[in-house]
């Protein structure tokens, strides 16, 4: 999938770069930085949490994105800025052994995973750094701004320290950085911000790592709003505990599917289905089968797996999943494989770009959203409330896009529809609230991870 190479200046947006080089100046008293990293964020347009479960998603780059200038410090210490001053300065004198705290996140702690990352797992001596960082992709929205510091961290200490890393290798190892934070994610949100291509959308495939190009239908724009509600994922057990649930799911389903001792390894209803050599709706056929509706709780679960309380804590379940008492593993399963199965059928239809092949698109994001809310439970009122008047303001479709619980939705809308549907909107679900622009936006296919060296 190629090397990241440096560009060169010429290539860029002049006015707003400059603008950036300008406050890099004036925040360090210094001459110019030696490089600058751009990192988009994303939004995926359908197969939500369903990466760490080892099946393929269907992102794309956004034109929103995460600005880094850094320059050499001279010394062992690192000192990031941020040119919003909201966001507090972080300084530290040495970099040879990073702390990252799960207990209380800031927003560089995302900056810290992707450093330590990159020095940990390329055994690198690190050199002191001062940096700058300006972003354009709203916080706690579901548009992976987490992701794009953490990616733009590790491609700032592979550029400052002359490093040279496979765009594939590095998004893999991106995604393991991120975990530092106690997110147990999987690899989409690093996989797409590192190798996407402007003007395309990716099929992204995991184990082995697989991009695919995908060209959207023609006459399709896909605008995302933002709910207003936020949600940190990194900052509750929400997320983690809808891994562990597949984990555990993935476990029984195991049990009873596959033959001698090999199901003890399964922890992926990925891995699950290739051990059954089966079909995707095979695979939901056997969750109702084996997977009953109600709550399983913790002494159910001890008992199904034979295991002690202690393995299920210590292989399974995260430090903030530890002391839960009740698992969904019926509803959640269905969810993996019902949504895996719109992935391949989204890619299918943008293939076929057949007629009514926008309706059809919209119809999977309505299902997933759907089963997003009611089986996955990742949904919020806001966003439900959002999806409805998208819907009925003639979007094709709307879903969540993110981790969900707040964030954003994407939807599917008609090019020659798309201002008077922006209009409504705006309108219907905000109001007269102000800077309206970085609410609900029209966005494209962007541009993956760049690095300029001045």
């Amino acid at each position: 999938m190629g090397e990241l190479v440096f560009e060169k200046m010429a290539d860029i947006v002049p006015k707003r770069f400059e603008k950036f080089i300008l406050e890099f100046k004036a925040e360090f008293g210094s001459a110019a930085p030696e490089f600058i990293i751009r990192v988009p964020g994303r939004v995926n347009l359908i197969g939500e949490h369903i990466d760490y479960c080892g099946y393929a998603v269907h992102p794309m780059a956004i034109e929103q994105d995460i600005l880094v200038a850094v320059v050499h410090s001279g010394d062992s210490g690192l000192e990031i800025r941020n040119t919003d001053p909201t966001y507090p300065t972080y300084k530290c004198s040495s970099l040879d052994n990073i702390e990252i705290s799960t207990e209380k996140i800031f927003w560089w702690s995302y900056f810290l995973c992707g450093l330590k990352g990159v020095f940990e797992e390329l055994k690198v001596q690190p050199a002191g750094m001062k940096l700058l960082v300006s972003g354009r992709v709203p916080p706690s929205a579901g548009l992976s701004s987490s992701s794009a510091l953490v990616v733009s961290a590790a491609i700032t200490a592979i550029s400052v320290n002359s490093l040279v890393v496979e765009r594939s290798d590095l998004a893999a190892l991106c995604a393991r950085a991120e975990r530092y934070i106690g997110t147990q994610g999987g690899g989409m949100d690093q996989a797409i911000e590192i190798l996407a291509k402007e003007g395309q959308a990716k099929l992204i495939e995991f184990n082995p790592l697989a991009a695919h190009d995908v060209q959207l239908p023609q006459g399709a724009v896909f605008v995302v709003a933002n709910s207003l509600q936020e949600k940190n994922k990194a900052a509750s057990n929400e997320f983690n505990s809808r891994v562990v649930e597949c984990r555990l799911a993935s476990k029984l389903l195991a049990k009873k599917l596959i033959q001698g001792e090999a199901w003890k390894t399964l922890t992926k209803l990925r891995d699950v289905q290739m051990g059954c050599k089966v079909e995707l709706q095979d695979m939901a056929n056997k969750v109702e089968e084996i997977l009953h509706k109600q709550v399983y709780t913790r002494e159910e679960i001890l008992k199904e797996l034979e295991i002690s309380d202690e393995t299920l804590r210590s292989d399974i379940l995260t430090p903030n999943t530890a002391d839960l008492q009740q698992f969904k593993l019926n509803q959640r399963a269905r969810h993996v494989f019902s949504e895996a199965a719109r992935v391949y059928q989204f890619r299918q239809t943008c293939q076929a770009a057949g007629d009514g092949c926008l309706e059809e698109l919209g119809n999977l994001m309505t299902a997933s959203h759907t089963s997003c809310r009611d089986d996955y439970e990742c949904s919020a009122p806001e966003l439900d409330r959002l999806v409805a008047t998208s819907i009925k303001l003639g979007a094709y479709g709307c879903r969540l896009t993110g981790a969900g619980w707040g964030g954003c939705t994407v939807s599917l809308v008609a090019s020659d529809k798309v201002e008077e549907f922006m209009n409504q909107l705006r309108l219907e679900f905000y109001g007269g609230l102000p800077d309206l622009d970085s609410m609900a936006f029209v966005t494209k296919p962007s541009q993956g991870a760049q690095v300029f060296k001045l």
